[in-house]
């Protein structure tokens, strides 16, 4: 670069990165609740991603990130398919798939229940139980990367109680075929 070239300033990079809105800053209610579902579902795929990375970084290549999601949903606790089912929203032949597959690759272990044998009960594996406890690590450590001051901690909560509300208005409204929230 010669002495009389012009140096062009180098962008300053954002502490933070900032939302892809359609909705504009200033942007009516319904618009901001209209942009609401794309934002969801894009943080859904980020997500995913991440826990993709993740999996590759613990050198977990035999799971998908919906299934490492399956793992975690079952948690510590015996379910029944059903359960499952309901608390991760899994469509049915999709999550037979992956339930087959968790089991054969020693992730879940999975038995008849004593009550009623045509019922099948999962439970994480000690193999589950491990991975789970390790991307709990890795959750932690990406959370607290996330916030690092007491505004941050209370913006996350609040945005958190706002998701779980509008997570039971919309199950309300599906349940019950009700507009009103």
């Amino acid at each position: 670069m010669s002495a009389t070239a012009k140096q062009q300033p180098t962008p300053a990079v954002p502490e933070r990165a900032t939302p892809d809105s359609t909705a504009p800053a200033g942007a009516s209610l319904p618009a901001v609740y209209t942009d609401l579902g794309r934002i969801i579902e894009s943080m859904t795929r980020r997500f995913l991603d991440v826990l993709r990375m993740e999996l590759a970084r613990i050198g977990i290549d035999d799971l998908s990130p919906g299934q490492a999601l399956m793992l975690i949903n079952i948690g510590g606790e015996e379910l029944s398919v059903r359960d499952l089912l309901e608390r991760g929203y899994y469509l049915g032949s999709n999550a037979s798939y992956n339930l087959k597959h968790l089991v054969e690759a020693g992730y879940v272990d999975r038995s008849a229940s004593q009550r009623d044998r045509r019922t099948a009960r999962l439970r994480l594996s000690e193999r589950g139980l491990k991975l789970c406890e390790a991307l709990r690590g890795l959750e932690a450590v990406r959370g607290e990367a996330l916030i690092r001051t007491d505004e941050e901690a209370a913006d996350l909560e609040t945005t958190y109680r706002t998701l779980r509300r509008l997570e039971r208005a919309w199950s309300d409204l599906i349940r019950y075929d009700t507009p009103e929230y």
